[in-house]
């Protein structure tokens, strides 16, 4: 991992660091604050007598802010405390739909477009007061919703533009659906990370028999869009790729999209290799799972599914009955959206915890410092991979 102790932190704040993790976003916002809070306390001896440093030791750097909302299921943002001049950090997951409201006595789970509105009511609570508001949004709002085929709306552009003229500097998210989605705001700062570094550590950590070479591992692409995913880790490790196309049926539209006909291959042999499949999302499962099958029928060893954000919308029982019969060996998400405590217990399921990568993209541009080398871990990749081979613990 990328140590703070190798960042350069140099530069003076550009405002007394405050976070705000949006209703539902509260248990990973207190992971990355505990970071945040245990870094500059090992810092103390540098800043505690600097004027410039005022505000920057915390024993939290949490902001008080609420979103109460009425019995009509109407709204407000609520800040409790003091913002001005402060570098402000909005994070929110708009996929934690266990958050409920009443509804006129009904009880209503939370929406993606629910989470976004809060997300803006507490932008508008800061009331410009605040020096730079910055938005960690780990799964883009409407990210799927990212281009125009007919005649449709462009949901994810209008909120990103949206944001800015409410006074956002910085959009940052995690392995947006399509990166090309930053062209809505070609002036603004927008950052889409994406979390392969801890994939690869955790796959290494929990399967010490894996062999990283092309003679025994394969990354596979499960469609067109994931193919530069899974060419950039096959780069990184020395290994082959391959990927699937989707054919559709574009005469008909089910849950919203074109159902899949046929999954079709591109690439060499996956004979008694070790396959990594690479995407951004596991949504209800179906298109992954069917990779597998058609993997397993080309003779595949273990296969790993590695997905930044596991939605799993159609529950987790054919992941189930795939461990059992032996397709999947492993699934690994992050904690970047909502995890259900059933998930967490699966055997087949592996957690990548993404805060301490959030600390640290905080920690280093509230120091207005450049997060370049955070942004791209092949050379961290690599190093981890070493110390594998030569047996060291990672």
């Amino acid at each position: 991992m990328l140590h703070r102790t190798e960042r350069t932190l140099e530069n003076i704040p550009v405002g007394p660091l405050g976070f705000i993790p949006v209703d539902g976003c509260q248990e990973l916002g207190a992971k990355v604050n505990d970071y945040l809070v245990k870094w500059r306390k090992e810092t103390a001896a540098d800043t505690e007598n600097d004027v410039v440093f005022n505000g920057y030791l915390k024993d939290s750097y949490i902001v008080n802010a609420k979103v109460p909302r009425f019995g009509s299921g109407e709204a407000k943002g609520i800040i409790n405390e003091s913002v001005r001049g402060k570098d402000i950090y909005l994070m929110v997951d708009v996929c934690n739909y266990s958050l409920t409201y009443s509804l006129s006595g009904h009880k209503n789970h939370m929406s993606p477009d629910d989470h976004y509105q809060n997300l803006k009511r507490v932008i508008a609570a800061i009331g410009g007061k605040a020096r730079r508001i910055n938005v960690i949004m780990p799964f883009l709002y409407e990210s799927r919703q990212h281009k125009r085929s007919s005649r449709e709306s462009l949901d994810c552009a209008l909120a990103l533009q949206e944001l800015v003229r409410m006074g956002v500097d910085n959009i940052i998210t995690f392995d947006a659906h399509d990166p090309r989605i930053q062209n809505a705001i070609p002036l603004h700062g927008f950052e889409t990370v994406r979390p392969t570094y801890q994939f690869v550590k955790e796959l290494l950590r929990h399967y010490p028999d894996l062999k990283v070479d092309s003679e025994h591992m394969m990354i596979i692409s499960p469609d067109e869009g994931a193919t530069e995913r899974a060419i950039y880790l096959a780069n990184v490790l020395g290994v082959d790729m391959g990927m699937f196309y989707k054919r559709r049926d574009y005469t008909r539209i089910v849950n919203g999209r074109n159902p899949i006909v046929a999954h079709e291959f591109l690439g060499s042999s996956v004979e008694g290799k070790d396959v990594i499949i690479m995407d951004d999302m596991i949504s209800s499962g179906d298109s992954m799972l069917d990779v597998a099958k058609q993997l397993k029928d080309r003779k595949a060893n273990r296969i790993f599914a590695a997905s930044t954000f596991g939605l799993f919308t159609n529950g987790h029982e054919k992941f189930d009955e795939a461990y059992e019969k032996g397709l999947i060996t492993g699934v690994l998400t992050t904690n970047l959206i909502y995890q259900t405590p059933e998930l967490l217990e699966k055997p087949w399921y592996i957690n990548c915890d993404l805060s301490k990568y959030i600390s640290l993209i905080i920690d280093t541009l509230n120091h207005d410092g450049s997060i370049s080398d955070i942004l791209d871990p092949s050379k961290r990749i690599q190093n981890i991979v070493e110390k594998y081979k030569n047996g060291e613990p990672i």
